[in-house]
């Protein structure tokens, strides 16, 4: 494996004979929480990205595959220019600086949120997911584990008695039946405000869809709606689903007699599960991996949890026993900060 002085080296020249350019420099485009990573350059009056993506941790393949399914089906995602896959270089299209993140606004959430639900509903509608790797009751239940390693275990300390334990597989059942009921389709699993880009033509500019599974119709929408980087009114948020129940029904992308409540409860735990989950992640981010810009978001992603679990009398217990352990702590202090 190449230090990163070297890698960065190569990189730099590789960018330079792609772009038939010997000086052009390189510059940190945005972070990534895996082992990919993104640089701009500029170039014949424009700029570009070069998509840094080590084969051995980040297989650069099945982003180019999926991307280009993703264009086909006529969403706005990087184009790509030139490529080098054993190296795992790309040069790929600069969808800009304008995530949706800062953007969002009492007075542009409406329409930034219409034409993401509208690239989600192309997204559903238009792309095929047979070939995708199944988001089944393993990937479902290894997702949710993170939580009380990670969080229970390693962060707050504590390792769960038996009767703990059952009150997790409980509400860890709940939450995968709850995914595993529902029509299935594309799941880019990422699609929130920090993935989305607001761009001149298609927008938005979708990134970062590389890990896509077969999954449950309502969790993009819950990534969009009840995104960890920034929160809404609970009333808001159901209305905006409640329109997006219509337009499935419309396309036939679910069945109509799936009623309001039903949609809802879809939705909430589908949504619960990628909150807890990411409960688990933010932490191992920085225990294991030393990366702590996640911290300042875990307690919306808390709040998300426990206001959600509080909701349903057969996750009240789920609920109960993670307030029990938090019993008012700063979430964003870590103990070997």
């Amino acid at each position: 494996m190449q230090s990163l002085n070297d890698r960065a080296t190569t990189r730099l020249a590789w960018t330079r004979t792609s772009l038939g350019n010997p000086t052009l420099t390189l510059e940190p485009a945005s972070a990534d929480a895996s082992f990919r990573s993104y640089w701009r350059t500029h170039h014949d009056g424009r700029s570009w990205i070069v998509m840094d993506s080590p084969p051995a941790q980040e297989d650069p393949r099945p982003w180019l595959k999926i991307g280009q399914q993703l264009a086909a089906a006529g969403l706005h995602v990087p184009a790509v220019y030139d490529k080098d896959l054993e190296q795992g270089f790309l040069l790929i299209e600069d969808l800009g600086t304008q995530l949706y993140l800062p953007a969002l606004n009492e007075s542009t959430v409406d329409a930034l949120y219409g034409e993401a639900m509208d690239a989600l509903l192309r997204m559903q509608s238009r792309m095929d997911y047979r070939d995708l790797p199944p988001f089944d009751s393993d990937v479902l239940i290894r997702g949710l584990e993170i939580m009380p390693e990670w969080f229970l275990g390693r962060h707050l300390g504590h390792k769960p008695d038996s009767s703990e334990a059952d009150v997790l597989e409980a509400a860890f059942g709940v939450i995968v039946r709850n995914a595993l009921e529902q029509p299935r389709c594309f799941v880019h699993r990422d699609f929130h405000s920090r993935n989305l880009l607001i761009v001149e033509h298609n927008s938005p500019g979708i990134i970062d869809f590389q890990g896509a599974l077969a999954g449950p119709i309502t969790y993009d929408l819950a990534s969009l709606l009840r995104d960890g980087y920034i929160a809404w009114p609970r009333e808001r948020v159901e209305a905006w689903a409640e329109s997006y129940r219509c337009k499935l029904i419309d396309t036939q992308r679910i069945a109509a007699d799936v009623d309001q409540k039903q949609f809802l409860r879809w939705f909430d735990l589908t949504g619960l599960h990628r909150h807890v989950r990411v409960l688990g992640q933010f932490y191992r981010l920085w225990y294991r991996d030393g990366k702590p810009g996640y911290l300042a978001d875990v307690p919306r992603v808390y709040h998300y949890v426990i206001s959600v679990a509080r909701s349903y009398p057969e996750l009240a217990e789920f609920a109960a026993l993670i307030e029990r352990h938090v019993q008012g702590r700063d979430l964003t202090k870590v103990a070997n900060a």
